[in-house]
């Protein structure tokens, strides 16, 4: 699974002129599935995810997680975080799951974050054309791959 994580002062997602997501200071979190991608990847990004310390202290050091200020999340997928770009101008997405494989792992990693924030997460919907608006807070923006993690 490959994630980027945006901290945000508010974002919202929007499909046919219709919000179905909107969150104030939070996580914006971008999604890419693979069918290598296991129940570890999930329970390994979910625990970066809800605790990396990101977010302002009292002397304003990112030393804070999304749980520690109670912020929101909204989870959307992307399955162009798996373009291959070596060849020619048209990225190939030969890596990223087709929906078959790719839903039900996004299903179980949108309630993993939801067992551990321990609250609702907003969430786009899949493989829908989505308007993804957000204010970067920072700009703070992280890149995560689960199969980096050495």
């Amino acid at each position: 699974m490959k994630i980027v994580l945006q901290r945000v002062s508010s974002a919202s997602v929007t499909i046919d002129n219709k919000i179905v997501a909107d969150i104030q200071k939070g996580l914006l979190v971008l999604v890419g599935i693979e069918d290598a991608d296991t129940q570890e990847d999930i329970d390994w990004l979910v625990n970066k995810i809800t605790n990396i310390r990101i977010f302002g202290d009292e002397n304003d050091v990112m030393n804070l997680s999304v749980k520690d200020i109670d912020g929101d999340i909204i989870v959307v997928s992307q399955f162009t975080l798996h373009a291959s770009t070596k060849k020619g101008n048209r990225p190939s997405y030969i890596k990223a799951s087709k929906p078959e494989v790719a839903i039900p792992l996004y299903e179980k990693f949108v309630k993993k974050i939801e067992i551990e924030l321990g609250k609702k997460v907003q969430t786009g919907n899949f493989g829908a054309d989505m308007k993804v608006l957000l204010l970067n807070d920072g700009p703070v923006t992280i890149i995560i791959d689960s199969k980096n993690r050495a």
